[in-house]
C-alpha cells in the first residue's frame, strides 16, 4: 500500500462527535506512512488535550486497518498544538451545511464576542447564548432572525 491510500483509508474515517467530516479534512492527521509491507504509522493531534473522542478515533484507525491486513501504530502528538486553521474549506463547508458555524481562518482570543453567521439563513444578526456546547469544541448561538440555536465551532 502507498502511502498515499493510507491518506484514503482515514478519509473513511469520521469525527465522532460530527460525522459528517473526516479526521483527515479536521486536521488531526498529521502523518501516515508504511513502516513495512503490512504495518502503517499513523500520527493524530487531538482537537483538545482532553478530547474525549480521541479513544474512538485511535480504535477506529487500529479497526479499520486491521480490516484490510495492515497493522496500525497510533501516535498522539500533541505539540504542535492542534488549531482550527487545519480544517480543510471542504470539511467548513460540510460543517455549515450540517447547521454548525465553521471557525474564522487566524481568529483572535475575542473570536467568541463576535456575532457569527448564521448557518441555515446567513444573517450575522446572532448572540451567543452559552460559551458552551454540545461538545467541548463548540459554543451556543442563536440567530435573531430566523430564531434558530446553532453551534459554532469554536477557534483555538
Amino acid at each position: 500500500m502507498e502511502d498515499f491510500q493510507i491518506f484514503t483509508l482515514l478519509k473513511q474515517i469520521p469525527d465522532p462527535e460530527i460525522p459528517v467530516i473526516n479526521i483527515v479534512e479536521l486536521g488531526m492527521v498529521r502523518d501516515a506512512r508504511m513502516v513495512s509491507e503490512n504495518e502503517a504509522e499513523i500520527t493524530v493531534t487531538p482537537t483538545y488535550s482532553a478530547c474525549p473522542a480521541m479513544y474512538n478515533i485511535e480504535e477506529d484507525i487500529i479497526n479499520l486497518f486491521k480490516e484490510n491486513g495492515i497493522q496500525a501504530k497510533v501516535t498522539t502528538q500533541m505539540f504542535p498544538v492542534w488549531t482550527t486553521d487545519w480544517i480543510t474549506g471542504e470539511a467548513r463547508e460540510k460543517l455549515r451545511n450540517y447547521g454548525i458555524a465553521p471557525p474564522e481562518i487566524g481568529a483572535d482570543e475575542d473570536h467568541l464576542n463576535i456575532p457569527k453567521k448564521c448557518p441555515r439563513c446567513g444573517s450575522e444578526n446572532t448572540r451567543q447564548i452559552s460559551r458552551f456546547g454540545s461538545t467541548l469544541c463548540k459554543a451556543s448561538y442563536q440567530c435573531s432572525d430566523c430564531l434558530e440555536p446553532f453551534d459554532y465551532f469554536k477557534c483555538h
